[in-house]
């Protein structure tokens, strides 16, 4: 049975990272001394739920962490420097931290190192996540110990709620541009203006105006869309924001 740290102290280990063409090492004690560090850990870079949910989950509700006290978010997994850094481009996480622990050191401390040989990984670190300060476990979530790669407690979503229940999630911002279309610049200054993160769509050959209208039910730009909901152009989402 994979045992609960909370109480303890972080293993004492050495990441041996890579920035800038160069190696640098980082000690736990970089990472964790002084400050509250939440970290989840999970079997590997470029595997599905990783990658389509562990990792962006925490990358969106970085914010909403960061306003709840947290210093830093650190994504830790058995893979080499190198593909931890290819990873984090892939996924545009700058909110989040991607520690590789090449050697298994620190998931063997944690006493969170599996055998998954049979999906041709080897050793790989269980899927859980935890709230530290200054080096101290305060809570850990544990995935329970079932067959597959179980995903039910170690999410954002569950760790901020553990932080504050009534913590304030960013909203969900997205917006169909086009290259060169003033009201879209307009719309995305007033977002940027009003410390809202949001993601463009550019219409293009992937999305066309066919896609745009059969969506948003227009054939204009932009198209602000915030939390599911359509807003609709530049003045719908001026008219918006004062409210």
């Amino acid at each position: 049975m994979l045992a609960n740290h909370e109480g303890q102290k972080v293993p004492n280990v050495t990441f041996h990272t890579r920035k800038d063409n160069e190696w640098k090492d980082i000690t736990t004690d970089e990472l964790f001394k002084g400050k509250t560090v939440v970290v989840f850990s999970l079997p590997g870079a470029f595997t599905p739920t990783c990658s389509s949910t562990h990792l962006p989950g925490y990358n969106k509700l970085a914010p909403a962490f960061k306003e709840n006290g947290v210093d830093e978010i650190i994504c830790v997994s058995v893979n080499d420097t190198f593909v931890m850094n290819e990873w984090a481009k892939d996924q545009e996480a700058e909110n989040v931290t991607l520690i590789p622990d090449g050697n298994g050191e620190f998931t063997e401390g944690m006493g969170m190192l599996v055998d998954k040989a049979d999906l041709g990984f080897g050793k790989r670190s269980w899927r859980y996540s935890m709230l530290v300060k200054d080096g101290v476990i305060e809570k850990m979530f544990i995935e329970p110990e079932v067959p597959g790669d179980p995903f039910e407690v170690s999410d954002a979503e569950t760790m901020l709620k553990y932080i504050n229940p009534n913590a304030k999630k960013p909203q969900l911002v997205s917006l169909f541009t086009k290259v060169g279309c003033p009201f879209c610049a307009r719309a995305k200054k007033m977002l940027s203006e009003h410390g809202m993160e949001y993601e463009e769509i550019v219409l293009g050959k992937t999305v066309t105006t066919h896609s745009l209208q059969a969506v948003t039910g227009a054939a204009t730009v932009p198209q602000v869309f915030i939390d599911g909901k359509l807003i609709g152009g530049s003045e719908a989402l001026e008219a918006y924001l004062k409210n």
